[in-house]
């Protein structure tokens, strides 16, 4: 199908033919050496922007968010959609700032500004027959990575969030400094997740879990993953009921255990999530920033839907908590 005369299509490249098999996917098959080496760098930086908090972390997520923004945007352009990465990228900053200062009253203000912004410069373009793959494609870029992410700002900051929200009563179930442990949990559970994942499925993989948009995964690596992010949780528990009995409050053994399976169901879909924008756009990884992983967007998969689960996990247990 072409457009009109003179201009190109939405959509260039043909889709390919249900006949032809789908391209290989290297991003678990990637240098086992560079990928030990990638995390051995990447997990106590975390750790230690996680410890910090405060503006510094504020900083770091706002950094992480318009790197995977960008990338997520490259991977739209790839199917000929033009996104107005400007208002993404203004998004990508503002959401996290507004999420550390503000409350979700004034993050739903801002994403309805922005889709209005979006509209209204969409107007302003000289090709209209792009306009719905430019709104649609630079919205979807700000609620994917922005919003999803920005949640990682509100975890850390738990104490305050639910004392906020739910009254005194809440918060004092929580040290104020709780939020250091929910974000470690949560990223342990992810983390453990995908490597118990990648593993299994190296070592016992046959059956293939979702052959049309990841050929790599298997459901044996599945199973391995799910038990190591579910075991994950209970363990994480013990590791700060020794160092840091504080952190941990209320959070007994039971959320543990459940938080970390549910956690590790939802880090694999995202996963698979991240694989079909990626299998959509005909990339083997979303960017090449992170040797043996790929890109950013490529580590963000698990935790853009695991740290919104996370927190609203522990939203749904303190208030049955306080009830």
């Amino acid at each position: 199908m072409t457009g009109p005369a003179g201009l190109e299509p939405v959509h260039p490249r043909p889709p390919t033919p249900v006949t032809a098999p789908p391209p290989a996917e290297t991003k678990k098959s990637s240098d086992l050496g560079a990928r030990i080496l990638t995390a051995s760098i990447l997990i106590p930086a975390v750790l230690y922007l996680i410890y910090l908090g405060g503006i510094v972390y504020l900083a770091a997520i706002i950094g992480i968010t318009l790197l995977g923004m960008r990338e997520f945007y490259a991977l739209i352009a790839e199917k000929g959609a033009h996104p107005l990465v400007h208002w993404g990228y203004a998004a990508g900053v503002t959401l996290p700032i507004v999420a550390y200062f503000g409350n979700e009253y004034h993050v739903t203000m801002l994403m309805t500004a922005v889709l209005l912004g979006v509209m209204v410069s969409q107007l302003q373009r000289p090709r209209i027959e792009e306009a719905l793959a430019s709104i649609s494609g630079t919205f979807f870029g700000v609620f994917y990575v922005g919003w999803l992410f920005s949640h990682a700002i509100v975890l850390r900051n738990f104490h305050a969030v639910v004392t906020a929200k739910m009254g005194p009563a809440a918060g004092a179930l929580h040290s104020e400094a709780s939020g250091a442990y929910y974000m470690v949990f949560a990223a342990v559970c992810l983390v453990l997740c995908d490597a118990g994942a990648y593993f299994a499925g190296r070592r016992f993989g046959k059956r293939k879990l979702a052959p049309k948009i990841s050929p790599g995964k298997s459901v044996e690596g599945a199973i391995g993953g799910v038990l190591l992010g579910t075991l994950a949780g209970p363990a994480t528990k013990a590791l700060f009921t020794v160092i840091a009995p504080g952190l941990v409050g209320g959070f007994g053994w039971g959320a543990a255990m459940l938080f970390g399976f549910l956690l590790s169901i939802v880090g694999m879909i995202g996963d698979l999530v991240e694989s079909l924008l990626k299998r959509d756009a005909e990339v083997k990884d979303a960017g090449g920033l992170l040797p043996g992983m790929g890109g950013v967007l490529d580590r963000l998969d698990s935790p853009l839907l695991g740290l919104p689960l996370m927190y609203y996990l522990l939203l749904a247990h303190t208030y049955l908590q306080v009830g």
